[in-house]
């Protein structure tokens, strides 16, 4: 049962926001930090990616743990009313970011998802964002707080 009435719920669910959430913001300056540039929300892209390197032909989703699924993770969890809603919605979801990731190699981009989750340990995602454009190449070891 949800603690709230229809009227908060619509208001709370009206501030989640799809754009320039905190995750996405911390990706932007990890990669900024390391040099790169980018451009955002790329509408002529397939799923319209949250950061497009034009320059290296690849394209970041930041994506919501709970809004996309997350495998194993503890933040995506089952809203526990109209579950048959929320089942379908998800799955909708999962299915577009197949299809706009296979899209999107199809013509030639590097896709590259980034969880939610993944953006609590700062050092690792640099880490691994690093070893996408420079395999060889350590990131820094400065400690960086988002």
């Amino acid at each position: 049962m949800d603690h709230l009435d229809k009227h908060a719920r619509s208001w709370n669910m009206s501030r989640i926001r799809s754009r320039n959430t905190k995750p996405e913001i911390i990706v932007r300056r990890i990669l900024h930090r390391l040099g790169y540039r980018f451009r955002l929300h790329s509408r002529g892209l397939p799923g319209t990616p949250d950061i497009v390197l034009a320059k290296h032909r690849t394209a970041i989703f930041v994506n919501g743990c709970f809004w996309h699924r997350h495998e194993g993770c503890s933040r995506c969890t089952m809203p526990g009313t109209r579950v048959e809603y929320w089942k379908a919605k998800f799955a909708r979801n999962v299915a577009n970011d197949k299809v706009n990731i296979q899209a999107l190699t199809n013509l030639g981009w590097t896709p590259i998802v980034i969880w939610e989750c993944e953006t609590r340990d700062i050092q690792t995602l640099e880490t691994r964002i690093a070893a996408v454009f420079h395999p060889a190449v350590p990131p820094t070891t400065k400690n960086y707080s988002a």
